[in-house]
């Protein structure tokens, strides 16, 4: 039998616990898993007096409405008080490309749904099957690219798309069109950007960035 995948890991730190969420599975099934290790597998280490909790969300946006699901599961036990809930986004932020600070909107973009953006684009939020994004800039995409993104629009090649989670129907930088998706998708749950390299596309992690952005020779025709 295979053991299903833990999305929550509670750590001992001075302070009290940390918990450590996973930014990449459905956020309900986190709410579940929390609740059970709240009430089933971890009462040993959650009882006795006032527990400190920091809750770490990765790289996930989360809603006013969701932390408080999330906080009210956790202070149902009484003795654990939260004294942070944070998410990872603006340290990600700084891997955005310091030269301009992109138009940031917080949305999810559905099947048949177009966004466009005239320089570059930071998306919080995920973009469906049969959706796109059109940018003249750099695209960057906070949550699940499983549409099409179109970086370059009107000729640039020395621009990126990143995403948290690179499942694109189709990538476009420039002219330059994407092979199919089922020859370069590493299925790793890191995020990864797509760029130019002497015309071909080319997928990496996101912490090759700055080396890329800083060696801009590897661009073709910059």
């Amino acid at each position: 039998m295979v053991t299903e995948k833990q999305h929550i890991m509670i750590k001992g730190v001075k302070e009290g616990l940390l918990f450590l969420l996973d930014d990449q599975c459905v956020f309900e099934a986190l709410l579940a898993e929390l609740k059970y290790k709240l009430e089933k597998t971890h009462q040993q280490l959650l009882t006795g007096p006032l527990v400190h909790i920091q809750v770490k969300l990765g790289a996930r946006e989360v809603t006013d409405e969701q932390k408080e699901q999330l906080t009210a599961i956790i202070r149902a036990q009484g003795n654990l008080m939260i004294s942070s809930m944070e998410s990872e986004i603006p340290s990600v932020a700084t891997e955005v490309d310091s030269k301009s600070n992109p138009h940031v909107i917080t949305s999810i973009v559905r099947s048949g749904q177009t966004l466009e953006h005239d320089g570059d684009l930071l998306l919080i939020g995920d973009v469906n099957p049969g959706g796109s994004l059109l940018c003249t800039g750099d695209i960057y995409v906070m949550g699940a690219l499983r549409g099409m993104a179109h970086a370059g629009v009107g000729g640039r090649q020395d621009v990126v798309i990143v995403t948290s989670l690179m499942k694109p129907t189709q990538l476009r930088i420039a002219d330059v069109v994407s092979r199919p998706p089922e020859e370069w998708l590493t299925g790793d749950a890191a995020m990864e950007f797509a760029y130019l390299a002497e015309g071909q596309m080319q997928i990496d992690k996101l912490s090759q960035l700055f080396r890329l952005r800083h060696n801009p020779i590897m661009f073709k025709g910059v």
